[in-house]
């Protein structure tokens, strides 16, 4: 798990641009590289809609953007997009270890994460931890949550 404080993001940051910065992450670390048309297919919205945003991730120095190519991610715009990708991974361990199904933890992340703020994002990672110390207490949270 990372230090809690590189979890925190920038005030600008809005749950569009989490969303998209999480995705070229993620394309880039699977298929090498992120092309808007990639983008667009991943997030199911028009091309047009992704030329837009990258441009304006462009224009505030989060990635690098030449029309008719690919993009990159500025040192900035990487940093940020793993924080990302770790509150979503930290908030997705945290719901699995309470036994929740995958569709719910999956729709409860994708509500959760851009709306938490970084001292629940610490308390949640310092109760996780926690609860992979020490296994009786586990058993016992995701006992009283079978119960009610």
């Amino acid at each position: 798990m990372p230090a809690p404080t590189s979890i925190r993001l920038p005030a600008r940051s809005s749950a569009a641009v989490e969303d998209y910065l999480e995705r070229i992450l993620e394309l880039i670390n699977t298929k090498g590289y992120a092309r808007v048309v990639d983008i667009a297919q991943s997030l199911k919205i028009s091309q047009a809609s992704v030329t837009n945003m990258v441009q304006r991730l462009d224009a505030e120095g989060l990635l690098k953007y030449e029309k008719y190519r690919g993009l990159a991610l500025t040192t900035a715009g990487e940093a940020l997009a793993r924080n990302i990708t770790r509150r979503h991974q930290l908030l997705t361990d945290f719901l699995k270890l309470l036994g929740l199904d995958d569709d719910v933890i999956y729709h409860d992340v994708e509500g959760m994460e851009h709306h938490i703020s970084p001292p629940t994002v610490r308390a949640i990672e310092a109760l996780t931890e926690q609860l992979q110390r020490h296994p009786a207490l586990l058993v016992k949270v995701r006992k009283d949550i079978d119960e009610n």
